[in-house]
Formats: C-alpha cells, sequence, structure tokens
C-alpha cells in the first residue's frame, strides 16, 4: 500500500539511510536494526512519523515500533533500499563495544526472532488440536488428528534444525552446513540405539552420550557458535582452489563428532539446569515467580527482551513436557487490555479514544505493543495499573502451579485452548482478575489526558495571556535562560524530567548555544561537567538548568563556564555558552529542561508552551 510505502521511505531515511544499516529483520511489531552508527538516526523525527508507536534500544538492536503492519513496511523498506537481510556485519567505525549482557541479548534475540513465525504457527495449530479434542471435534485416534498433531509437533521437534539455521545467520556462517550438523545430532540411528537400551557409543576411542536432541535449545546454538570458529580458522588457511571441496567437508568431520562427544551433552545438561530452576521457583513459591512475571513482563517487552524468554519456555517444555511460563505472562497481557479499557472508558480526547479501541482489540489478540507505546504508557500511570493487575492475575495462576501445554508466540485469547486441563479455571480467574483489577486502578490512579485540538489551541490561548496575569501575585517570574521553543516538560526524551521526578518545570529547545540566568539570585552549584547549573533565587526558589540530554557523557567537552559557585547573578547574566552544533554532532538532544527543584503538588508553572522565546523575556510564572 501507498501509506506502506510512504512510512518505510521516511523511517529509511531518518534511521541514516540504507548504508548506514548492517541488517534489519522485523519481529510482530517492530523493525530490528542493526546499524553502523545509531548517532545517524533522527530518534525525535522517528518518534513523531504517523505510523510509528515508538523507539527502543535493546541489546544493540535500534527498534522501531509500528505494530501490525510491521510486515508491510518491512517488505517495502526492503524493497526501497535494496537492503539485503543477511549482509555481512562491518567494523564498528569506532563505535563502543557492547557489554557482554548487551551482546548475548542481541545474539539471543537475533536467533529467535525470525524463527516467531514458525513457533507462532505450530503453537497455534496445537491450540486449535487441543480445542478440537477438548469438544468432541476430533478423537486423538483418528487420522486427522494424527496429521494435524505431526503438522504441529513438527517444528518444535526439528526445533534444532531451524535454529542452526537462524544462529548460523547470527554467527555469520554457513547456514546449510550447521543444519547438516544438527541433521546430524538428530540422525533417527542414534535414537534406535538408544531405545534398543544404549547410553554411550565409541568413536576413535571417545565415548558419544546418546541424547535425544528433538525439541532442544542449547546444544544446537553452542555447537554452531563452535562451528563459526571452525569454519573461519580453516577457510583462513585453506587455498583457494580447494575451499569450496575441503572446508565444508573437514567442518562437517570435525564439529559433528565435538558435538556428539562434548557440546551436545554439555547444552543438555545446561538446558536441564535451566528447566530446573524454573521448575524450583515455581516450585518454591509459585505465587511470587507468578506476581513477579505477571507484573513485569509488558514493562520487559518495552525493552524487546521478551523473545529472549521464549528461549527458556522451550528449554523447559522440552525437559517437562509443559509450559509453566506462559500461563502467568498471559496476564500481563489482559492487565494492558484492562488498563486500555479503563483509558478507553476514561479519556475524552477523539482521537485517544479511538486508538485505545483498537490497542484494546490488538491487546485482546495477544499483541500488546500498541496499547503499551500508543495508550498506556504515554498516559504513564495507566501503565503501573497494568503492573498492579497482571501481577494479582500472575500470583493466582502460579499460586496452583497452571500448565499450558504448548508454547505459542503471543499470549491473547486465540491461546486460551493451550491452558486446557486441571487448572485451566484457574487461569480463567487470573485473566479476569487482571483484566478487571487493572481497569479499577486505571479509574482510581487517573491520568492527565490529552485534549483535543481545538481545546488545546484555546488552552494555549489562556496560558499565555495568564502568563501576564499570574505574574502580578506570582512568588516567582522566571525568565528564558535562552532563546528557542518552549516545550512541555512531559516531551522531554527523559523520564527523569518528563516524570517530574525532580520537579515541575519547563524545557527549552535553544537555537543558540549560551544559557543566561532565569532570575535573580545565587549560583548554587556548576557541574564538574558544565553542563548543568544550580541557582536559588532572592525568595528560595531553586532553579536546575540542564542542557540536553545525556550531555554528562560529554566530560565538559563544548561547554564554557562564566559563573562558579556561590557567584551573584542578576536575571541576563551568561552562566554558560556551548557549541550547539558540535553537541549535536556527537548524537547528544540539546533541548534543556528548566526544573523548579523545590516544587510542591501545591506548585503552580503558567508558561509559553509551544512558543518561541528570546533569550530573557518571560518564560513563565511560579504560583505557589
Amino acid at each position: 500500500m501507498m501509506k506502506h510505502s510512504k512510512l518505510a521511505r521516511s523511517i529509511l531515511e531518518l534511521v541514516g539511510g540504507e548504508k548506514n544499516i548492517n541488517n534489519v529483520v522485523h519481529c510482530m511489531t517492530r523493525l530490528r536494526f542493526d546499524l553502523k552508527d545509531e548517532n545517524l538516526a533522527d530518534k525525535d523525527k522517528l518518534q513523531k512519523l504517523d505510523g510509528v508507536m515508538g523507539i527502543a534500544k535493546s541489546g544493540g538492536q535500534f527498534q522501531v515500533i509500528v505494530g501490525n503492519a510491521v510486515t508491510d513496511v518491512y517488505n517495502e523498506l526492503v524493497k526501497i533500499g535494496n537492503i539485503s537481510t543477511n549482509k555481512e556485519q562491518t567494523p564498528n567505525d569506532g563505535k563502543k563495544k557492547k557489554n557482554k549482557g548487551s551482546a548475548i541479548l542481541d545474539t539471543v534475540t537475533g536467533i529467535f526472532t525470525p524463527i516467531i513465525p514458525a513457533i507462532a504457527a505450530a503453537g497455534t495449530i496445537k491450540a486449535l488440536l487441543i480445542l478440537c479434542v477438548t469438544f468432541g471435534w476430533f478423537s486423538t485416534k483418528s487420522s486427522n488428528y494424527q496429521v494435524l498433531n505431526t503438522i504441529g509437533d513438527a517444528v518444535f521437534y526439528f526445533l534444532p534444525i531451524i535454529l542452526a539455521f537462524s544462529a548460523a545467520k547470527k554467527f555469520k556462517t554457513n547456514e546449510f552446513l550447521a543444519a547438516g550438523v544438527a541433521a546430524v545430532m538428530m540422525h533417527p540411528n542414534f535414537l534406535t540405539l538408544m531405545n534398543d537400551g544404549s547410553k554411550t557409543i565409541d568413536f576413535i576411542g571417545l565415548p558419544i552420550t546418546l541424547v535425544n536432541y528433538a525439541s532442544s535449545v542449547l546444544p544446537i546454538l553452542l555447537t554452531v557458535w563452535f562451528m563459526s570458529y571452525v569454519e573461519k580458522y580453516i577457510t583462513k588457511f585453506m587455498p583457494n582452489a580447494l575451499r569450496s571441496v575441503l572446508v565444508p567437508m573437514l567442518v562437517l568431520l570435525i564439529v559433528s563428532p565435538v558435538a556428539l562427544i562434548a557440546i551436545g551433552p554439555l547444552g543438555t545438561y545446561l538446558g536441564n539446569g535451566l528447566a530446573a530452576g524454573v521448575n524450583g521457583l515455581y516450585n518454591t513459591s509459585g505465587l511470587v515467580a507468578g506476581m513477579i512475571g505477571g507484573a513485569t513482563i509488558q514493562a520487559i517487552v518495552i525493552t524487546g527482551m521478551h523473545y529472549g524468554i521464549i528461549a527458556v519456555m522451550i528449554s523447559a517444555f522440552a525437559e517437562n513436557g509443559y509450559d509453566i511460563i506462559n500461563p502467568t505472562l498471559i496476564m500481563g497481557v489482559f492487565g494492558q487490555a484492562g488498563a486500555t479499557l479503563g483509558v478507553l472508558l476514561m479519556t475524552k480526547n477523539k482521537k485517544m479514544k479511538s486508538l485505545a479501541g483498537s490497542a484494546l482489540l490488538s491487546a485482546l489478540l495477544g499483541v500488546t505493543e500498541p496499547a503499551i507505546y500508543g495508550v498506556t504508557l504515554r498516559l504513564k500511570k495507566p501503565f503501573l495499573a497494568v503492573a498492579i493487575g497482571g501481577g494479582v492475575g500472575g500470583a493466582i495462576s502460579g499460586s496452583v502451579g497452571a500448565k499450558a501445554s504448548a508454547i505459542v508466540a503471543t499470549s491473547g485469547l486465540p491461546a486460551l485452548p493451550i491452558f486446557a486441563g486441571p487448572t485451566f479455571i484457574y487461569v480463567i480467574i487470573g485473566i479476569i482478575a487482571s483484566f478487571t483489577v487493572a481497569a479499577i486502578f486505571t479509574r482510581i490512579l487517573g491520568f492527565e489526558d490529552i485534549p483535543n485540538q481545538d481545546e488545546e489551541a484555546n488552552n494555549n490561548m489562556i496560558a499565555n495571556n495568564n502568563v501576564k496575569q499570574a505574574s502580578v501575585d506570582a512568588n516567582q517570574e522566571l525568565y528564558s535562560p535562552m532563546s528557542g521553543k518552549v516545550v512541555n516538560l512531559s516531551e522531554v526524551n527523559d523520564p527523569t524530567f518528563s516524570s517530574e521526578m525532580m520537579g515541575k518545570g519547563i524545557a527549552v529547545d535553544p537555537t543558540i548555544g549560551r544559557a543566561v540566568s532565569p532570575i535573580d539570585g545565587v549560583v548554587q552549584s556548576v557541574f564538574r561537567t558544565n553542563h548543568a547549573i544550580g541557582l536559588i533565587s532572592d525568595n528560595g526558589t531553586e532553579i536546575l538548568i540542564h542542557i540536553g540530554i545525556d550531555t554528562i557523557q560529554l566530560d565538559g567537552k563544548y561547554f564554557t563556564p562564566h559563573v562558579k559557585d556561590g557567584d551573584r547573578v542578576q536575571a541576563g547574566d551568561l552562566l554558560v555558552e556551548f557549541n550547539l552544533k558540535k553537541i549535536k554532532e556527537a548524537g547528544f538532544e540539546t533541548i534543556t529542561p528548566i526544573i523548579i527543584t523545590n516544587s510542591t503538588n501545591n506548585t503552580e508553572l503558567v508558561n509559553k508552551a509551544g512558543e518561541i522565546v528570546e533569550e530573557n523575556k518571560l518564560l513563565a510564572a511560579i504560583v505557589r
């Protein structure tokens, strides 16, 4: 469609163009970019695109959330940019290396994200099959059941081969050789020997422990990682004329025995240990484990780490034959749906009401990101209601050890059949509790509604007129420390400021690299890195001017202070100069929050949000 093409073209341009993209994949709602230089991506403009719900960074990936249209946008993006989704990664170009935690998360996410469609399809088929058996439409002995059950099982049974291919792409080694090694590990000859009672066999004098690798995860991931080094080493010393024949042969001959003798059994042991850890957590206190899982899963979704949980679920499922994680995680999904319903019923904003309606439907179907980024996280307090509701439902399902009989990639209404069994009623009770509690707490906690555009324009006009009126009785008149556009604090891309954690305030997006005193008073402190200055006015108002976001990382570079601690200043006196261009080129936002650090709930700030203001002109009136 034309709108998908337009959005894809805009995203491509704002992430720095196709030359800045090492690789791009997509999950159910996100475009996941591996960028050469993230500083070239214009996060602010991306977030303002119609069709983009938000931006996230996790595991070394730059993620653009576009919701249900992600597949169409992805296809247009690849076509427009002529992007190969299997590009070799180029060097870092001076960027900082990822820490080990981020690198591991990036690897796990990069491997599992491409195979989500296969897992989702197989899991949904298994869920439908359970439904068919429950209602007596199929007998477990019928040929129809046997065929459908095989279709649903096949992806999970041969998961090592699928994972081998995906892992090989991530580890930059030959995908087909990796799949071949996985096929060796799963060959039925080994299963026949196991069925005959053998536990080990000898190979060149070394014992091979016979293991059933069906549905396993860690053995093949470790094997392909090892294989990537073997292939590179052999290729490095092999003459070009012999590479095409000898390298694949030697890789298969070396990696397969090592996998069978050492890596496979080790991975199985680790996988069993992981499953035992999950079981132990739920067995020790299913109520606590369920409460934590239900309360936190939607926050985990924001980071993009939720696909990594699938690896844990599959490992535990392969060991136990059932899943004990999904029954708690689904509670967060219905908590998200309940909070979204609460917003739908309470908001007076027509656009938000429409958005909440469509996001509610998506959440009920298991895709919560439209609700997260479009509704609950955007309004802040409803997202807390999500955690409360999800925690209550998770505690209910976890306390009774609720189980799922299949793995699915999403957890909404379509997934309900996988919970069929003795604990099904408790899962339903938990879902109802999550949904209801989240909706109620959204009402209790409330939220700052977004005004309709016509109301907002009228309110801005009233506010601008009231600045002059309020200044007559104000405790403090606040003059602008810089020239630029006045922005509401809630729009600042840093939750420390936007949530008013440090106090009430306003922000200015500067057009000139200098800041002057907004009040008559004393300089309390000039931060070591010169990016922030604390002031106290003659009537006791404490003000923090924080130039840019995360600019502390510049360690004072591009900032020149003109005052020191204890200096007496008048409104308009120069405090600091900064190189606006250089700071932006270094990848930092220059929007400057001006915070009233000793403000209280009774403090009112009548301001000129949305206007262009000049340095040392009236910016706001502080009324206590």
